[in-house]
């Protein structure tokens, strides 16, 4: 595994929502990147890792760890997330970081101007339902939930705030502002519906996880699933092993 330093290098990657963020951790220093997710993020992931380190002049076995967003979020998403770093792990025999996706919303809000040291995250999971968990930010500077993750219906979730305020961070204050809505007005809650799991979010959880030590070995790298779907169909499996395959050979 690699040490940890004070000048680390490391890749990141989520691919949880609709949009892919990238970003390249040299030192001090962060290269961030958006693409548009969907059905042509596994296609555009690859150049977009390979133009980002040949912006930085690095190649993949110059980084100290490749870190990926676990989940949840969509399931296609997860499973190219995993299988693209345990590729590019694989290959570059580099050690992975998993970094949970909802405490990416949590930095993100942060960033943009939060200061209380706990967060709700709350990530639209379609189908009526909210990924959410609460966050609490600690002395590094990394966030560790309160709880597990969780699977919530809209009251449910109101209920669990209601019970544990904290400013809110996610696109589910927008699909869900019908029952999140007043609920942030009633308690005088900050909200920050445009919080995603950017690259300048997912470079501070990468370099605190790479200084707490976190790394993981690839083979046992997997997504975090909360809804309960856990059975892949045989495109899935197929389409989650020709990822793994291409990163691989991007990698050598």
């Amino acid at each position: 595994m690699s040490a940890s330093r004070s000048d680390p290098r490391l890749l990141a990657l989520d691919t949880a929502t609709d949009t892919v963020h990238l970003a390249l951790v040299q030192g001090k220093d962060v290269r961030a990147r958006a693409l548009p997710g969907g059905a042509q993020s596994s296609a555009a992931l690859l150049p977009a890792i390979r133009a980002l380190l040949d912006e930085a002049g690095l190649t993949l076995r110059d980084l100290d760890a490749i870190a990926f967003g676990h989940g949840p979020g969509a399931f296609t998403g997860l499973r190219t997330a995993c299988a693209v770093a345990q590729g590019l792990a694989v290959g570059a025999d580099r050690p992975l970081l998993a970094l949970d996706t909802l405490a990416a919303l949590a930095e993100s809000a942060r960033q943009q101007g939060e200061t209380a040291d706990a967060v709700w995250s709350v990530l639209d999971a379609r189908m009526g339902e909210v990924y959410a968990a609460r966050w609490c930010r600690g002395a590094d500077g990394g966030w560790t939930a309160d709880g597990p993750v969780a699977l919530y219906s809209p009251a449910a979730l109101a209920e669990a705030i209601a019970q544990a305020p904290a400013p809110l961070a996610g696109n589910a204050l927008t699909v869900q502002a019908e029952v999140l809505g007043p609920l942030v007005a009633r308690l005088g809650l900050a909200a920050w519906p445009a919080a995603v799991p950017e690259g300048a979010a997912l470079a501070v959880l990468a370099r605190t996880a790479q200084a707490r030590g976190a790394w993981i070995d690839p083979a046992l790298a997997l997504p975090l699933y909360v809804r309960d779907k856990v059975a892949q169909t045989t495109a899935e499996r197929e389409a989650l092993r020709a990822a793994a395959t291409v990163a691989a050979a991007g990698a050598a």
